[in-house]
């Protein structure tokens, strides 16, 4: 399956990634704040996060690196990392802020990677699973660079929810679904179901050794 390309379907998803970069980076600097990383190290973190996941992917679908072909991707990054440095200064933010921006930095990601890697003529099930990649590995990098596990590897239900949206996305378009509309309510389900299984702490059975 192909998505082929028109002008509004590169705009809607111009601003997909705009939104994801600008909410994952704020997570990034987030968590970098909470391990109190001085300003270089909260940029640092916020470019890696917000535009890692991205990266990789279009490296593995030979595409030009989204933020390389248009700075305006890594000047947002830059600028979210500012925004919410100085912010934090004056507005307590509690860690629950931190997992809504990651939240909705799976689930713009999620769609946006999918899509792109739809246009670039992947398959359907790869296409969902750079989707996945994309909303998750800057996550990883950012968890890594912050010595901590990644909270894909373990917890409530992370990864499983944004392939499951992804898959639920192609879905949509084999049966000729709005792109939009089909994007906007598997964006907003793979977002709730993250914030669900937050809150009822839902989690994948974790591997054990029978004793």
């Amino acid at each position: 399956m192909t998505v082929e390309e028109t002008s509004e379907l590169m705009k809607s998803l111009y601003w997909i990634t705009l939104l994801a970069v600008i909410v994952s980076s704020a997570s990034g600097v987030l968590k970098a704040g909470f391990k109190r990383f001085d300003l270089f190290g909260v940029i640092i973190i916020a470019i890696a996060t917000g535009l890692g996941g991205g990266s990789l992917r279009d490296i593995l679908l030979d595409r030009e690196v989204f933020w390389i072909n248009d700075q305006i991707f890594f000047i947002a990054s830059i600028c979210s990392a500012v925004v919410i440095f100085i912010s934090a200064r004056f507005v307590t933010i509690s860690p629950r802020h931190f997992l809504i921006a990651d939240a909705a930095g799976l689930a713009t990601f999620g769609i946006a990677g999918t899509l792109v890697s739809l246009m670039a003529g992947a398959p359907a099930l790869i296409a969902s699973f750079m989707g996945v990649m994309t909303g998750t590995m800057g996550g990883i990098f950012r968890d890594i660079l912050c010595h901590e596990q990644p909270v894909v590897f373990s917890g409530p239900l992370y990864a499983t929810v944004a392939w499951t949206g992804s898959l639920a996305f192609t879905g949509l378009l084999y049966v000729n679904f709005d792109i939009t509309l089909s994007a906007l309510i598997t964006g907003t389900a793979i977002f709730i179901s993250r914030l669900l299984a937050l809150y009822y702490d839902i989690s994948l059975p974790g591997f054990r050794f029978k004793l």
